[in-house]
């Protein structure tokens, strides 16, 4: 990586964005401007319900569409701790992989192709919280463009293309009071219930369709002498497949209770549609001519089973390849990092087949 690029990472990730902090979105759009409109012109800023993205049309006709967010799962003050550093190749800081190195990659980039303004580019402020928001915007420029680049982080250097969707619930129970030492046998427990569906819930899973149910937050109860009468479970879903998350739909919103005289109220859905391997066979068989041609290794593909924007892109029809950005590892956690060689291998990457789609165009 040049110089400028790097510092470029550490302005980007010494400035902290966790969702729904306005004020660090905010200097985080104003510096990533600074750096796209002498390429692209000026971005748009749209909010949508008090959250703001940013975003460029690429023109009438752009030719693909790079997605990136600006948000990170560090809350305000990580930084404090574990500040930008560099020791050797590595580059590490809340957020360094997931994502700002994509979007550094996605600027400097855009610095190095024939025509800059036919690209769109969308950068969100809320993927990490499920891309409540920016949903909307997503699907609309993606299929308005029609082929969609993501700059989230690579698996191992790997290009992702595909990712199971995901689900998500929140199952509220509602029972009755009662003193636990007096009379007990007049309450109705709500924890009780939420025990018996913790237990029950994972069956929905298929191991061999790779569709996963897990229970993953609960809360229940106020104080040790009195029978809960309220509890809340929330339940992630993950499949490779629409079938299997519409399969598991349909059996989370028939949810019944195993207690007798315990209410079981289903809120949510479907988050995420997942991204099947179709829509990227294009793009990859681009990547890999364009890889060839710069000499670099082969291109590898992996299909992963987390979720991202690139979800909403392919279940719009859109051409969507995703794990554009860089090599690295410890997304969400505190031993984050890029390797910093990566990140000028996948500039290169990028830039080559930013030209080669708008020339096919």
């Amino acid at each position: 990586m040049s110089a400028r690029d790097v510092d470029r990472l550490d302005r980007l990730v010494s400035i902290e964005t966790p969702t729904g902090d306005v004020a660090g979105l905010a200097a985080a759009q104003d510096l990533v401007r600074s750096w796209l409109e002498p390429l692209v012109g000026d971005g748009v800023l749209e909010t949508v319900d008090g959250v703001t993205h940013l975003r460029w049309s690429g023109g009438d006709d752009p030719s693909v569409l790079l997605i990136g967010h600006l948000d990170t799962v560090f809350p305000a003050g990580t930084l404090a701790e574990r500040p930008f550093r560099i020791d050797g190749d590595r580059a590490t800081g809340p957020g360094v992989f997931d994502m700002k190195a994509g979007v550094v990659i996605l600027a400097a980039a855009l610095e190095r192709v024939a025509r800059p303004e036919r690209v769109a580019v969308l950068l969100t402020s809320d993927e990490e919280v499920g891309s409540i928001t920016s949903r909307g915007l997503i699907e609309r420029e993606a299929a308005r463009v029609g082929t969609v680049l993501v700059l989230e982080p690579s698996l191992d250097g790997a290009l992702k293309i595909a990712r199971r969707g995901g689900s998500i619930y929140r199952v509220a129970f509602t029972g009755r009071a009662a003193h636990a030492g007096l009379e007990p046998w007049k309450g109705r427990s709500a924890l009780a219930e939420l025990a018996h569906q913790v237990l029950a819930l994972p069956e929905l899973a298929d191991d061999e369709r790779g569709t996963t149910v897990s229970p993953t937050v609960a809360q229940a109860g106020t104080v040790t002498n009195v029978i809960p009468e309220h509890a809340e479970l929330r339940i992630d879903v993950r499949a490779w497949t629409l079938d299997e998350l519409e399969r598991v739909d349909e059996r989370m919103q028939e949810l019944g209770a195993h207690t007798p005289d315990v209410r079981v109220d289903v809120d949510g859905g479907i988050n995420r549609p997942p991204m099947e391997e179709s829509v990227s066979t294009e793009l990859l068989a681009c990547a890999r001519r364009v890889s060839e041609r710069l000499g670099h290794a082969e291109v590898e593909a992996v299909s992963a089973g987390g979720a991202s924007d690139g979800n909403f892109t392919a279940a719009v029809g859109a051409r969507t390849l995703d794990g554009l950005g860089p090599r690295g590892a410890g997304a969400h956690a505190d031993h984050e990092w890029v390797s910093l060689a990566s990140m000028h291998e996948r500039v290169e990457l990028l830039a080559g087949m930013l030209d080669d789609l708008d020339a096919a165009s």
